[in-house]
């Protein structure tokens, strides 16, 4: 009985001390080849986890500032949080962003975008031995791009989480020319990478900072984005996994009426819309922070409870 108690405590505390130090660990990089394109994934897993989870960044940044924003004596990652609550997390580059090199077109579209999200959720699924698929949470621009490969690859996720999502799910796209004209490698600004803190009050200046080196250190040219016709395929409709929306409260960039719009037009019967009083575009590095992250948490477990 003794060793028994023992070999208790022993696990016990390594898994309360494993969690205490993730904040502290850097994530681990992998290489996903997709389509023959090599594409940067970033992971930080609890010891033991109990499910796994993809973030897909937005239009400007890339994984690193947007979901593990390192800053002294602040919690503000992601990564880190979800990790806390055991959780394997996983946090893609797409192409340009980040550590993942641009293809030879020196362009990205959503719907190469949604093939190599496609391909890294199979990644985690088969070469990391999970039980079930992962959860995919996209942000901002990654929220459609999320959508695509919901609509397409249902099977490979568990759930769709939707944060500040852009788009009015009447809008249209006019077409555009299969051909494309070279890329303007547009130089990133500082203004820009502080751009989304419009909540006063809701994040330190010194958080702010750290946001604005660390965005500017990943990505310090603006990917060029086209096709945005491609975003035409996206039907609300035609997404049949269990979905989050989540929706900060002063969000600009998300508004109501296209929250609504895209609950009320879901295929899925599990659906959650979910409003970060005090948030805005980056409610999960602000003060809402701990809200956010429990809400997720409790949609992630409902999902899977559902399974058993």
């Amino acid at each position: 009985m003794n060793r028994i108690l023992s070999l208790t405590l022993f696990f016990f505390l390594t898994f309360c001390l494993g969690l205490e130090s993730l904040g502290q660990l850097k994530p681990v990089r992998h290489t996903v080849m997709s389509d023959g394109h090599p594409i940067t994934v970033w992971e930080k897993s609890a010891p033991y986890p109990r499910q796994c989870i993809l973030l897909v960044h937005g239009r400007t940044w890339s994984a690193i500032p947007d979901f593990d924003l390192q800053v002294e004596g602040e919690e503000l990652s992601l990564m880190d949080g979800l990790a806390k609550w055991s959780y394997a997390v996983y946090a893609i580059d797409l192409r340009g962003y980040g550590n993942t090199p641009r293809d030879s077109t020196d362009w990205a579209t959503p719907d190469q975008s949604a093939r190599d999200i496609a391909n890294v959720l199979k990644y985690i699924q088969d070469r990391r031995g999970y039980s079930e698929p992962p959860h995919l949470f996209g942000w901002s621009m990654g929220s459609t791009l999320s959508q695509l490969t919901a609509q397409r690859h249902p099977e490979l996720m568990s759930s769709l989480t939707l944060f500040g999502y852009w788009r009015n799910s009447d809008q249209v796209f006019p077409a555009e020319p299969e051909e494309h004209p070279k890329a303007v490698k547009q130089i990133n600004t500082a203004e820009a990478a502080a751009s989304d803190f419009i909540v006063e009050g809701a994040i330190s200046e010194n958080a702010i900072d750290a946001y604005v080196k660390a965005a500017l250190a990943a990505d310090p040219v603006k990917v060029d984005l086209r096709r945005f016709d491609q975003f035409n395929e996206l039907d609300p409709a035609k997404v049949t996994v269990p979905t989050l929306i989540i929706q900060g409260e002063h969000d600009p960039i998300a508004p109501g009426e296209y929250q609504s719009k895209l609950f009320n037009r879901l295929g899925t019967t599990h659906k959650q819309w979910v409003v970060i009083p005090g948030g805005d575009h980056a409610a999960f590095l602000e003060k809402p922070r701990t809200f956010f992250l429990h809400h997720l948490n409790k949609f992630f477990e409902g999902v899977d409870l559902l399974k058993k």
